[in-house]
């Protein structure tokens, strides 16, 4: 399992957006993956899910993550 934030961010994804986060600039790959950890950080139901299942809360947290890129 990748060690720093953009590495863990990129496993949570789905094959699809980790090809394309994968492509943009590192900066870009940061902020989103910075974004991902205040995710995890602030949301409850994420804390009861990583209780259960880290990468299914990683998951979950990068899917919404970038549907509120797309938004």
């Amino acid at each position: 399992m990748p060690a720093d934030s953009v590495g863990r961010f990129l496993a949570a994804l789905d094959p699809e957006h980790r090809e394309a986060v994968g492509a943009r600039p590192d900066a870009e790959q940061r902020r989103l993956a910075a974004a991902w950890e205040r995710e995890l950080e602030a949301d409850d139901e994420l804390d009861t899910l990583d209780e259960l299942s880290p990468a299914a809360a990683e998951a979950e947290a990068a899917r919404r993550v970038m549907k509120r890129e797309t938004e």
